[in-house]
């Protein structure tokens, strides 16, 4: 897996809540077993109509967001059935990041084991994010997974005025910490599976090996 230590990035923000993943990879194209280029059928329904021209109002193509590594959801994001397809859909389109308030449990497990951290923010910092998303789509955020922090950095000519003035401050960075399983986090650094990291300690399990079982 590829190693994860501080992406920034412009964000695509979807404010939908409860999206499931019937609506991030459509059932149909679950019979396909491999994980590259399957980030075509990334919300499909809502790119392409029944004929498969693309949608004119879909934002995951259109060039104001098309270099985004970071996906912005809302509430209960990859609710709904267990299919891991959803993650390789996300990933191999080139998003490294998902955040919002909450994800459905085993989406979140499967995005883990796939190199794509999801990260939790509390509802009133992912309306914040949404807001500043809205103000200025160009504005990069920073997502440091060692310090286990979301930093948004203001340009003061948007940021200056109404309810965002307040939450930065007058030229201060934004910063948001999230929590993550420690386990989970050394994997995503190493850029490890559960048996990528178990093989990592390879040597110390021979040696044992060799010194219980005289192997």
């Amino acid at each position: 897996m590829n190693t994860f230590t501080v992406i920034t990035s412009t964000c695509l923000p979807i404010i939908n809540e409860n999206i499931d993943t019937d609506q991030i990879v459509p059932a149909r194209f679950l019979k396909i077993t491999k994980r590259e280029g399957f980030g075509r059928y990334l919300f499909y329904d809502w790119r392409f109509d029944q004929v498969g021209r693309a949608r004119s109002n879909n934002k995951f193509d259109s060039s104001n967001y098309g270099t985004a590594k970071i996906l912005v959801v809302g509430n209960n994001f990859g609710c709904g059935s267990s299919r891991e397809h959803a993650v390789w859909a996300i990933a191999d389109y080139g998003f490294r990041v998902v955040i919002s308030s909450s994800f459905g449990d085993i989406f979140y497990n499967n995005a883990l084991k796939n190199a794509l951290l999801c990260v939790l923010l509390k509802p009133k910092e992912l309306e914040i994010l949404f807001q500043v998303i809205q103000e200025d789509k160009n504005i990069e955020v920073t997502v440091d997974l060692e310090k286990q922090a979301l930093i948004l950095r203001p340009i003061m000519t948007v940021f200056a005025r109404g309810p965002l003035a307040n939450a930065f401050g007058t030229g201060q960075k934004l910063v948001f910490h999230f929590d993550i399983d420690s386990f989970r986090k050394r994997c995503l650094i190493k850029g490890v599976d559960e048996l990528g990291y178990i093989l990592s300690f390879e040597e110390r399990i021979s040696e044992y090996e060799a010194r219980i079982f005289n192997f």
